[in-house]
């Protein structure tokens, strides 16, 4: 008898990740001929830092290809806790003991989600947001609750909203500052009003920070610096974004030692130490600050340049609305009512591709299906172009 698959209970409301999906299209579209321009991924275009790589070759050759501790080589986390010291306002010094280094922020995140909430929690979202936060709390049996900016806030939500929406079942909340998919960055004051909320309630804060270093203006506040305590705090980063190491899957998490000895427990039975090599190039990374501060900085004047140069664009299409981009590397643009389809983001981004070969993900992706999301980690005369036939299909000009 042949058995028919019936996905469990665990992944039954599951979708894939829409992000991904466009990615995967574009790169068809391209494979097949089709002279596309992908905006749609959340990816840095430039290589690793050369010191990087040579780091990691050099580990290579010296034998770094075993298995390490599930939570990270040593050296690493230590390098970790200091750079994240250099930041902390409040409180003891952060130790290695609480660093638990994953394969990319993702599974960090994910660890975080597994061992903070279960069933009948409720974990507030402030949205829209990156897809994956909705689906890791579900895989953690937890319920997310969205929480809808407003777009005179530059969609960024606030202490007072949050409160609102939270019951007696509210466990935590995840926080991300600079934003995917909207590029808004939270100031000072808004953090500490959320953190304040948080502790007093009694909430975990998952603080995303994987775009802090692209950030402009002023740049972007860590939970570090503003939090008065870490007892609820876990903050998340890694190397992919800022030092344009995607592919390498180096994540962290900070928090407080109970919960890195727990999500070092799930992480051992699930993917086990993150790749030996990748970690020591992380270490390079962090370990050697004035060549990565340099390289670091190149790469963030570079973004903000093509950020100017597509918002130039725009200004162009004075109709054209999008949220303030004062981090990441993404515009995130109002198609509300495009051609009268009820999923507007979705008609537009199917509009776009076939008629202007940009592609760009649907703000259904990230609850708010009135928007797209529309990334300038690309050259500066792509990303020209492709923002310009952006506009051309929205306003039809």
């Amino acid at each position: 008898m042949s058995l028919i698959f019936q996905p469990s209970a665990n992944i039954a409301r599951l979708k894939e990740s829409a992000t991904l999906a466009v990615a995967a299209k574009a790169r068809a579209l391209k494979a097949a001929g089709l002279d596309i321009i992908d905006l749609g991924a959340g990816e840095p275009d430039f290589d690793t830092p050369a010191f990087i790589r040579e780091a990691a070759t050099a580990a290579i050759t010296a034998g770094a290809t075993r298995y390490t501790a599930t939570e990270g080589i040593l050296p690493l986390r230590e390098a970790i806790a200091a750079d994240a010291n250099r930041l902390l306002a409040h409180g003891p010094p952060i130790t290695a003991a609480e660093v638990v280094v994953s394969s990319g922020s993702k599974q960090s995140l994910y660890n975080a989600c597994v061992c903070c909430f279960g069933p009948g929690d409720e974990v507030l979202i402030p949205s829209p947001a990156w897809t994956s936060y909705y689906e890791m709390v579900e895989l953690a049996r937890a319920v997310s609750v969205p929480v809808f900016g407003e777009e005179a806030n530059d969609l960024k939500v606030t202490a007072a909203q949050l409160a609102a929406a939270a019951t007696p079942r509210t466990k935590g909340l995840m926080l991300n500052s600079p934003s995917n998919p909207t590029g808004a960055v939270y100031t000072q004051d808004e953090l500490s009003a959320i953190l304040t909320l948080a502790a007093e309630r009694g909430w975990w804060v998952l603080a995303d920070e994987i775009y802090l270093r692209i950030a402009y203006e002023g740049g972007a506040r860590s939970a570090l610096e503003v939090a008065t305590t870490r007892d609820n705090l876990i903050v998340i980063n890694g190397v992919a974004k800022a030092y344009a190491m995607t592919g390498w899957r180096i994540g962290w998490t900070i928090a407080p030692v109970a919960v890195s000895r727990a999500m070092t427990a799930f992480q051992s039975h699930t993917t086990s130490n993150a790749a030996a090599v990748s970690q020591h190039a992380a270490l390079a990374a962090l370990g050697r600050p004035q060549e990565a501060d340099e390289a670091v900085h190149h790469m963030v004047r570079e973004f903000q340049r093509r950020r100017d140069a597509v918002m130039a664009v725009l200004s162009a299409y004075p109709t054209v609305r999008y949220v303030h981009p004062a981090g990441a590397f993404y515009l995130y643009i109002n198609v509300a009512g495009f051609r009268g389809a009820a999923d507007a983001g979705a008609a537009f981004a199917a509009a776009v591709l076939e008629e202007h070969q940009v592609a760009v993900v649907p703000g259904s992706a990230f609850l708010t299906p009135d928007w797209i999301r529309a990334s300038y980690a690309t050259s500066e005369s792509v990303a020209v172009a492709g923002f310009t036939r952006i506009a051309r299909c929205l306003t039809g000009a």
